[in-house]
This record gives C-alpha cells, structure tokens and sequence, in this order.
C-alpha cells in the first residue's frame, strides 16, 4: 500500500525536478540566442557563413564560463553580500584572465579553421576590439538577467516572508481573544450561578423563571460567543435578561433606568463586548441610601455605538474594576483599533463607563 508520505515526496521530487527541467531548458535556448547572436555579428558582410558558424563556437566556451563565473559566484558571494572593494577587485582579475582567455580562443580558432580549410578561409568582418566587446555584451546581459532574477526572487521572498509574519500576528491574536473569551465566561457564569443559589437557599418563587433566564444567558455564553459577529439587538436583549436576573436578585434595593434607541436591526457587534460593563456594576456597585442605582444608555447613529453605563459606587472602597473591564479593553483594541474610546470616571458616589465605537464597519472577526 502506497502511504501518503511517500506520494507527498514524490509530489515533492516533480516539482523539484520539473522547476530545474525548465531551467536547464531555458538556459538553452539563451545561449542558443548568443550563438546566433555571434554568427550575425561576426558574419554581417561575409559571405562565408561556415566559416563564421564554426567559429563562433569557438567563442562560446569562454563566453559561458565568464557569464556563470560571474552570475554563479562573484555576484552572489561578493555583490549581495556588500562586499563592493572585494568584488571590484575580483571583476578586474576576471577581466584581465577572461580577456587573456578569449584572444586565446580567437587564436585557436582561427589557427583550427585554418589549418581544416585553408583555401577557402575569409577574413573576419570585426576587429579584434570589436569581438571582445561583443563577448563581454553578452556576459553584461547575464548579469543584468540574474540581477532582474534575484531582485524579483528577493520581492517575492519578502512578500511571503512579510504574508508568514501577518499570519502568525494573527494567530497570535487569535489566540489572545479565545483566552480572553475564555476568561469572561467563568466570570460571567460564576456570577450568575451565585445570584440563582442565593435564590434556590431560599426558595424564592421567582426561581423558575430565574432559572430560565439562566438558560438563556448560558445559550449565549456558551454558543453565540463562539461566533465571529452577532447582532446587536441579540446582545443588548441578553444584558436585559442578565438585569432582570439582577433584579430579582436585589428586589427593591435596585433601580435600573436603561435607554436604548437603535438605528437598524441588521448592526453587528462581537459577542460578550457590552455585558461585561453591566456585569460589573452589578458586582462592583454600592447601595447608597438604601439603593444601588445603575443607568445604562445604548445608541447607534450611522456605523457608530455609543455605550455607557453608571453605578452607585463609593470611591473609598474600590481597588479594582475587576478583569472583565480588564478584558474588554483589551477585545476592544484588537477588534477595533483606533476606532474606539474608553473612558472610565470614579466620583465620591458614581463609577462612570463610558464607550464609543467610532466605525462598526472596522470590526475585525474574532
């Protein structure tokens, strides 16, 4: 049986194999260009044209050995390495031997032509100058090629690089908001529980429809906040039913005053981003003069949210906010960055929340 391993190596093996065929291939035919290349310059006005084919193989040899000496190690170890004195030094002892080399070639092409066909042999229509520059013509075009080659090959490296880098942000991110996510549930539902067993101790009547409230929130808690976005109108009827289970709780002792005014059914908003804020002046609020006082205010105008909520709360006596505040800040600047504001304000008597979502439409999915 064949394993998956395997199929995925071989897959592996194809490609490799496949990307080296093409190249090999296009090298080729290059320096099948070059060739004809030399048979048209050095032949332009003679009419001897196998005289001028033969030799411009002649040419080749040294022609390739100069282009890949510097496409394949001078460039590479010395120019992109900034290596510039190094390399400077080294292309004047290449020049100095290439061209040594290549009046060599010419010589022992024009002595091997000779000597085959000494009767029908033309004089070249170049120079000798004329010829070396054509050969370094050549070699100045690969080096431009593999230059335009690893530039390209360096953008798309740093563009997968760069795309690595924004993948692993957002992971981490992603991260973050599960823990953070996963820190607000027990928050919340250790709450809640509480306030339905102080109610099961006494065996109050309202406790059935406490504990179906209950069920609700724990519906919300445990699924809907699983997903990237919900309505808004589904976040605000779950912090009502969190206040009426407050309510219950606190019986006359509480007054709550909330004014919600929605511009459209169809806002979305990140899930558990408001509850928090409730939760938390419930559990941090005072009772001064026999009440606990707790005013909150919901409004949308266009893709802006205008949130905030006060509770009695004596300022002596708080040393913290508790880590839901905590948390939703930090949701707060992931899901919205710099598209919020969050104010807190403690007076002698008020503990003050106030939040403002500038852009809904910058929401960034959880």
């Amino acid at each position: 049986m064949v394993k998956k391993a395997d199929i995925a190596a071989y897959m592996k093996l194809s490609k490799v194999f496949f990307k080296y065929s093409v190249e090999v291939i296009l090298h080729l035919v290059f320096w099948g260009v070059v060739y004809f290349f030399y048979t048209y310059f050095l032949g332009y006005g003679s009419n001897n044209t196998d005289y001028v084919n033969k030799f411009s193989a002649f040419l080749m040899p040294v022609t390739i050995g100069i282009s890949y000496f510097f496409l394949y190690f001078l460039i590479p170890n010395y120019l992109l390495k900034q290596k510039h004195a190094l390399f400077l030094l080294y292309s004047v002892y290449t020049f100095i031997i290439s061209v040594f080399l290549i009046i060599l070639s010419i010589l022992y092409g024009l002595v091997f032509l000779i000597e085959l066909n000494p009767d029908n042999t033309s004089p070249l229509t170049k120079t000798l100058p004329l010829i070396i520059l054509g050969v370094y013509f050549v070699v100045l075009i690969v080096v431009s090629l593999g230059l335009i080659k690893h530039n390209y090959n360096s953008i798309v490296n740093n563009e997968n690089l760069k795309n690595k880098i924004l993948a692993t942000q957002l992971r981490i991110k992603d991260q973050e908001l599960r823990f953070l996510k996963m820190q607000i549930h027990p928050h919340f539902l250790f709450n809640s529980l509480n306030t339905i067993y102080g109610f099961a101790l006494e065996k109050k009547e309202e406790a059935p429809e406490m504990i179906l409230k209950l069920s609700n929130l724990l519906d919300y808690i445990l699924y809907q906040i699983e997903k990237p976005q919900v309505l808004l109108m589904d976040e605000v009827n779950h912090l009502l039913d969190y206040i009426s289970l407050e309510k219950m709780r606190f019986h006359d002792t509480l007054e709550v005053k909330t004014t919600i005014d929605i511009s459209s059914n169809t806002i979305k908003i990140a899930p558990m981003l408001l509850i928090p804020f409730v939760e938390n002046a419930f559990k941090h609020g005072d009772i001064i003069h026999g009440s606990l006082n707790v005013a909150v205010n919901i409004k949308t105008e266009g893709d802006m949210l205008f949130f905030s909520i006060e509770n009695t709360s004596i300022k002596e006596d708080k040393n913290s906010n508790g880590i839901g505040l905590e948390n939703i800040e930090k949701r707060l600047e992931m899901l919205f960055p710099n598209a919020y504001s969050l104010e807190t304000t403690q007076t002698a008597n008020y503990f003050r929340v106030k939040l403002t979502i500038r852009s809904l439409k910058q929401f960034k999915n959880e």
